[in-house]
């Protein structure tokens, strides 16, 4: 694809599938669920005819990269693929130099804690869809996301596993692309016991997506399957376990996070409150008391204090960086620019 380079890179004790373009200072592009360093085909471009060099991998558990178990989630936690990237950037620049980096949806997840623990590496940080989320040393995120939504939300559902896995297949992989890349409603996903079995229903691609990006990401999840992507959900509780050393602990890189309004992560009960008032000034009776008490006087400024720039980009949706690719690569641009 207009000569981006693709190489295989031992990292940390896998193989990783980089996709590569340009010189100049390192733009490092972290994806998220359910997608490949394809997502990023745009900024990879825009970025690097602006004189940078792109590198945009598979993280473990995707695409072409190799090596992860994925029969054991407890390999996929945010201390695995973020030594992963270290590595990687221990591959890619010389003698520890700084990089940027991008991150959305478990891409930004991962990024916050890129950052989190090695502040030394990261020059600036530009993060979309997923806000930083502090964590709450009286109940696991697991119990955050059942007691707000129920059993039949998407990542209470994806932690038994092969039982999310029996479904999609069910489905088939086209049908499981197209209803995560095209979803756009405000609620979260919720996948019912028994959703492989449902009829399916025809999906009018919108226009920022083809059939054949969507072959592309079909090629590749009917090799590997989603386990490995599953994965990171199902480490949720145990990331939660294994950073209680860092609990209050500040992001001290300069960041702008972007969200669209209709993204379902910023539509989280709270999201809101917490990305731009500092505190939980309305009532969110959904969550527990202890929750509101322990998070009442925390905000994102707070546990970012180098965040610099929001951006609520109106009628967006959580698949962001494909659906407005032009504004998205002119917001990153902009930002790293100023370093």
């Amino acid at each position: 694809m207009e000569g981006i380079e693709h190489k295989m890179m031992p990292v940390n004790g896998i193989n990783m599938h980089v996709a590569e373009k340009g010189t100049g200072p390192v733009v490092l592009f972290i994806h998220g669920f359910p997608e490949l360093w394809y997502s990023w085909r745009h900024q990879i471009l825009y970025m690097a005819a602006r004189g940078y060099r792109t590198v945009a991998p598979d993280l473990r558990g995707y695409g072409d990269t190799t090596g992860a178990p994925v029969d054991d989630f407890t390999k996929f936690t945010i201390f695995q693929v973020v030594g992963d990237l270290i590595a990687l950037l221990d591959a890619v620049v010389a003698g520890g130099e700084k990089v940027f980096v991008v991150g959305h949806d478990w891409g930004a997840y991962m990024a916050w804690f890129l950052c989190l623990f090695r502040p030394d590496r990261v020059e600036a940080l530009v993060n979309l869809s997923v806000h930083f989320i502090p964590r709450v040393p009286t109940i696991k995120p697991l119990d955050v996301f059942g007691g707000l939504f129920g059993d039949d939300h998407y990542i209470c559902r994806f932690q038994v596993p092969g039982e999310i896995e029996a479904e999609f297949a069910k489905m088939g992989v086209r049908r499981v692309i197209k209803k995560f890349l095209t979803y756009r409603d405000i609620e979260p996903f919720r996948f019912p016991k028994g959703c492989g079995d449902l009829p399916e229903t025809t999906v009018n691609l919108p226009s920022w997506l083809t059939e054949e990006d969507v072959d592309y990401y079909v090629s590749k999840f009917e090799k590997t399957g989603f386990t490995g992507g599953i994965n990171y959900y199902r480490a949720f509780d145990l990331n939660w376990e294994l950073t209680a050393p860092w609990t209050g602990s500040q992001v001290k890189v300069p960041v702008k996070f972007i969200v669209g309004d209709l993204d379902l992560v910023y539509n989280i009960p709270g999201a809101k409150e917490y990305i731009h008032s500092g505190t939980f000034k309305k009532d969110v009776p959904l969550l527990g008391q202890d929750v509101k008490e322990y998070i009442q006087n925390i905000g994102f400024k707070k546990d970012v204090p180098l965040l610099k720039e929001v951006v609520v980009m109106e009628g967006v949706a959580h698949f962001i960086i494909q659906e407005k690719p032009d504004e998205i690569s002119k917001h990153i641009h902009d930002f790293i620019s100023k370093f």
